[in-house]
């Protein structure tokens, strides 16, 4: 999401390379190109308006200090603004509150309330918090049946209801059961409409004044573009929203909502929801996603879903096998593929890089999707214990038997058997003095 954005901004900085000072000159040029670029992205008028003003104020006049040159000035007023448009600092969930802290998910039809959810109790329950889920959407059936087998994924308990009762009263009873069995948290799913419409809204007032809820999440769709700054701003005239959660962050779209609906609803971005997984709620820092959208990448994020997903006693046992060079098998780089796709696999980590790294990366491998991952898993565990060993045994009879247990072709054997080849090679100039600039060197990167 955004990189149509980022390479508009990235652009922007690249044509101020050369000046010794931001003058209004320069600075009226390069915002009329990031004013095009946030409307593009389907920021909201206003919002585009109030931040290009922002940035102008501030920027003007900017000297250049040390080694910074006056894109990189500016970026850094970019970065500022950006950070305090999506809301200055992450805001975490309030759960002061006499057990069961009650909340509140509200939205539209659609947008991914009930697996958001689902997403939600899972980090809670990390969090060692008792968590009870009941769902009050008595027009889809199929959602208290979802919520239902999302409770049991997660490991959360959950608070049966059916459509012939009432919201409210099923709000009341799932709230007696939490306190009567020591629940820590009560999250309450509510029914979505297509659009917004009178009833939905008298409905969902009803339930809040009855759960009185400590948190009020608004969940959004960051692919509706305009829709969802609009649809934010209906549920904000009704509802005293504590946070919003932005869903499909990963998605292809413009993604403006993201720049938009902080500003709109007064309510600060509190989760970001990547893919379809339970593991896909992300706490979402304003800082960080300023730093994505100007190229800059999140290597904090990174850090810390390799500190929640690898497995350290193998990271460690992998990277002394690079510091010696020697026995890295196809064993081990399976293992690297597994640890990768835990932590959301090489698309996931690729948006988390920074641009120029990205770029390289991608120059470097032809395909990163993750189904290229599942199938070089498959291919190694078609081989035995000694051919994960000794590759080298690895000969005509034997590749088509692997081809075959993994349902791939012979040349698909013979691609991976090369890269892995490549991927020794390189280990072993690591491990070696003066090591890395010869990877470099041969990797044409100078």
């Amino acid at each position: 999401m955004l990189d149509s954005l980022t390479n508009r901004l990235s652009g922007v900085i690249k044509t101020l390379r050369g000046h010794a000072r931001l003058t209004e000159a320069n600075v009226q040029e390069a915002l009329r190109e990031v004013r095009v670029a946030l409307l593009e992205a389907d920021v909201a008028l206003p919002v585009v308006r109030d931040f290009i003003a922002r940035v102008k104020d501030k920027a003007l006049g900017h000297e250049v200090v040390g080694s910074l040159t006056p894109g990189q000035a500016l970026i850094g007023v970019v970065h500022a603004e950006l950070a305090l448009l999506m809301g200055g600092s992450n805001a975490a969930l309030n759960l002061a509150a006499v057990p069961p802290a009650t909340i509140l998910m509200a939205g539209l039809q659609g947008a991914g309330k009930t697996t958001t959810a689902g997403k939600l109790a899972r980090l809670l329950l990390e969090q060692k918090k008792k968590v009870l889920l009941v769902s009050c959407d008595i027009y889809r059936p199929a959602a208290i049946t979802q919520l239902e087998m999302l409770a049991a994924q997660t490991g959360a308990d959950f608070f049966p209801s059916t459509v012939d009762q009432k919201p409210t009263d099923i709000v009341r009873a799932a709230q007696d059961w939490a306190r009567r069995h020591y629940h820590d948290v009560l999250i309450v799913d509510t029914a979505g409409r297509l659009a917004i419409d009178a009833a939905m809204m008298r409905e969902i007032r009803e339930i809040h004044a009855v759960a009185n809820p400590v948190e009020t999440l608004f969940v959004v769709d960051a692919m509706q573009g305009q829709d969802a700054v609009n649809t934010a701003k209906a549920f904000a005239d009704v509802l005293p929203l504590t946070g919003v959660v932005l869903t499909k962050l990963d998605g292809d779209s413009r993604g403006g909502a993201a720049l938009s609906v902080r500003q709109v609803t007064g309510a600060p971005i509190k989760f970001a929801g990547v893919g379809e997984k339970l593991t896909g709620l992300e706490a979402f820092h304003p800082d960080r996603m300023a730093s994505r959208i100007l190229g800059m990448g999140d290597v904090l994020s990174l850090i810390e879903d390799a500190r929640r997903e690898v497995d350290m006693v193998e990271a460690e046992k992998l990277a002394r096998k690079v510091k010696s060079g020697k026995g890295f098998d196809l064993a081990d780089f399976r293992s690297q593929m597994l640890q990768m796709r835990k932590m959301g696999g090489l698309s996931a980590l690729m948006d988390k890089l920074p641009a120029q790294l990205t770029q390289a990366a991608q120059a470097g491998s032809a395909q990163l999707d993750d189904k290229v991952v599942g199938r070089t898993v498959g291919i190694i565990d078609s081989m035995t214990p000694l051919e994960r060993t000794r590759p080298e045994l690895i000969k005509a009879s034997r590749k088509r038997r692997i081809a075959t247990g993994a349902g791939v072709s012979v040349q698909e054997v013979n691609r991976l058997l090369n890269q892995f080849e490549q991927m020794q090679k390189m280990m072993k100039m690591m491990s070696k003095g003066g090591g890395i600039q010869k990877m470099m060197r041969g990797m044409k990167m100078r």
